[in-house]
């Protein structure tokens, strides 16, 4: 399938150290209802490195089952371990309504380019899933290159990129070499606009866990060449993710959250629940964008 438009990287919502399914429920019903067009649960911002394998699927599946179909679903399941990579891959094939895995680039063991090929062509013919390759180096270290990227895009299982690295060099030089019906998914919201207006079908976003139908809504006009709202809509998305990225992200996303009403702010360590501060600028920046009286 076509992976195209606004896709909101979750945020996994916790209570007393336990995942809030009902939180999470909710949280679905509310992305659906505004307008996003795709699902990531599990992905960085979900904070699957601090879950254990039983809670990923759990929430994995949550998702699948409150979704109903109505979006795609793409699960994060990437590690820097292909090995653990492909047999958790395998195991969240079998959740019926997976559309797709994200996979990360391998942080930690910094492997060449040979190695990062390597490492996605693995879970690609062996993990049951087709495969969205994850470039976040400002986390992971290593990255892609743009050579590295076509590679990948010959393989037939290998449908897209979630291109995190905000790098517009970069980012045209894969535009350039991949074949058309890749999908190439923003990951930086900061940088979604230019992204889509050069050719990308859309986005995997954290401002979209706050306000869905405002990204929603940005990469359809870009898509559709709407400049004037594609731009008024970029300042907006740009000044939320301003505050939701001033720490650990994350952190203000769950801050957002507590003060709209949806969630606990509890993060897992070494995350933590915003301070004052971060209160404070996450519910400025929430009034301001009309977000909450």
């Amino acid at each position: 399938m076509s992976f195209q438009g606004a896709y909101t990287a979750l945020i996994t919502p916790f209570k007393n150290n336990k995942v809030d399914f009902a939180a999470l429920e909710a949280l679905v019903e509310r992305q659906i209802e505004g307008g996003i067009d795709g699902l990531v649960p599990c992905g960085t911002t979900g904070e699957p490195a601090t879950m254990t394998e039983t809670e990923r699927l759990a929430v994995i599946q949550k998702v699948v089952d409150v979704s109903a179909g109505r979006v795609p679903i793409v699960a994060g399941t990437g590690t820097n371990n292909t090995q653990e990579t492909t047999l958790f891959t395998q195991q969240v094939s079998k959740i019926k309504g997976v559309d797709a895995a994200l996979v990360v680039t391998p942080y930690y063991n910094k492997p060449g380019q040979r190695g990062i090929i390597a490492h996605f062509e693995f879970v690609a013919e062996n993990g049951g899933l087709p495969v969205i390759v994850y470039n976040v180096p400002g986390r992971t270290v290593i990255g892609t290159t743009a050579e590295t990227v076509a590679t990948l895009a010959r393989h037939p299982n290998i449908v897209g990129i979630k291109e995190a690295s905000a790098d517009m060099n970069l980012d045209t030089e894969i535009f350039q070499k991949v074949p058309r019906d890749f999908s190439l998914l923003s990951g930086d919201d900061f940088t979604t606009l230019q992204f889509v207006l050069m050719g990308g079908a859309g986005c995997i976003s954290v401002v979209s866990n706050i306000a869905p139908r405002m990204v929603h809504d940005l990469v359809d006009a870009a898509r559709k060449g709407d400049l004037v709202n594609a731009r008024l809509l970029h300042n907006r998305v740009h000044s939320l993710a301003k505050v939701l990225f001033s720490d650990a992200n994350p952190v203000p996303t769950k801050t957002a959250a507590k003060l709209l009403g949806w969630c606990s702010d509890e993060a897992r360590l070494p995350l933590y629940s915003g301070d004052e501060a971060l209160v404070g600028r996450v519910s400025a920046a929430l009034r301001e964008a009309g977000l909450m009286q």
